[in-house]
């Protein structure tokens, strides 16, 4: 099949729908698909980027009310769209959170192939995010019905557009490519590793509240805090001014760094109160076998299940929170459990695992 998979993101910015379109490409291509990728152009790109990557229109930062910001696509040339898309006779067309303007839409409407969609954020349960709730909804009412199939990555990612339709929304989680990740050896460190946006809703105030009290009892715990984000001089300063020991701002890490960071820690922790889901991030401290403590918001709960529950916290709730870090930084047999329980879990969400559920749907609606 000639698939095209639409990304409403810059695709040359790490990102989790970036990462799932990018590993989609790669796993369909290995399988003699032909796969191109169509998204907005970005303000800076590399200049050899692949020809599988097809840009189109303009794009624009735009904040979103996770308070991140995502170059998205604020104008497309009509007739360049149609030129690309009468070159290319797809047989498919995917389109990643076609609700975010407007390159899926203007796709869309001129599309005479199968179409099928897959919802991949959650809104947060904000004020800010009903208001644009009411904004979007008419936007993302008007394309549902050009779409052949629908698709969410978890129950939290289906909840905005099940609530505008009836129809059947298949829930096809994200993965990850597992042959990236192995075990090492038991680790003696007492590193606490977080990795991610250092943004209100990742809920890294709570973290360091208890690490605060965790680090009163055990002089020897660390944390380890990689990434970037609008609260990083309020984190800093927190630190500062709560005179906490042994935390280490990391700033951006790389995809290897990440890895090493993760392979070394005792316990893996994401904080995150809403605004989540899924987790990628989960995923791949569990193929490494590392422990993890993770805030109990409707994404994560997704991923975390069975022995995984015990993972998860309030991060509001200081004292459980303290408990949570302590046992799976301490407790070795716990540890052995998790990471024998974990390397196990996490195969079903191999990206080959993933993309059969996707190539079956794709047959599925061309028959």
């Amino acid at each position: 099949m000639k698939i095209g998979l639409v990304c409403p993101y810059n695709i040359f910015k790490g990102g989790g729908v970036q990462e799932c379109v990018l590993a989609m490409q790669t796993e369909l291509t290995k399988r003699g698909h032909e796969v191109y990728i169509i998204t907005p152009t970005p303000r800076d790109y590399p200049k050899d980027y692949s020809p599988k990557i097809l840009l189109l229109g303009s794009s624009t930062d735009f904040k979103s009310p996770f308070h991140t910001t995502a170059q998205i696509s604020v104008s497309v040339n009509t007739d360049q769209l149609q030129t690309a898309l009468d070159k290319h006779t797809f047989d498919i067309m995917h389109y990643h959170e076609p609700w975010v303007p407007i390159l899926g839409r203007q796709i869309l409407t001129r599309s005479k192939v199968k179409n099928i969609a897959t919802f991949h954020a959650k809104l947060p349960d904000t004020a800010m995010s009903r208001t644009i709730e009411r904004v979007i909804t008419p936007y993302t009412k008007s394309i549902l019905k050009y779409l052949d199939s629908l698709t969410a990555v978890s129950d939290a990612a289906a909840e905005y557009i099940q609530s505008l339709t009836n129809r059947h929304i298949e829930i096809v989680p994200n993965g990850i490519d597992l042959s990236t990740y192995k075990t090492l050896p038991a680790t003696s460190s007492k590193t606490i590793l977080y990795i991610g946006r250092l943004e209100k809703r990742k809920g890294l105030k709570f973290l360091l509240k208890a690490y605060r009290q965790l680090s009163e009892v055990d002089h020897s715990v660390r944390l380890q805090i990689a990434g970037d984000g609008p609260d990083k001089e309020k984190l800093e300063e927190l630190v500062r001014n709560w005179q906490l020991k042994n935390v280490d701002f990391l700033g951006f890490v790389s995809s290897t760094e990440k890895l090493k960071l993760i392979q070394n820690a005792a316990v893996f922790c994401s904080p995150a109160r809403y605004g989540e889901s899924f987790g990628i991030v989960l995923l791949e401290a569990m193929a490494c076998g590392v422990p993890i403590v993770a805030g109990d918001n409707p994404g994560y709960v997704s991923v975390l299940k069975e022995r995984g529950q015990i993972g998860l916290v309030d991060p509001k709730d200081t004292d459980d929170f303290v408990r949570k870090l302590s046992l799976l930084i301490n407790d070795e047999e716990l540890r052995n459990i998790w990471k024998s329980w974990s390397i196990d879990y996490v195969k079903q969400f191999s990206y080959k695992n993933v993309v059969d559920k996707y190539e079956e749907l794709y047959q599925a609606i061309r028959s």
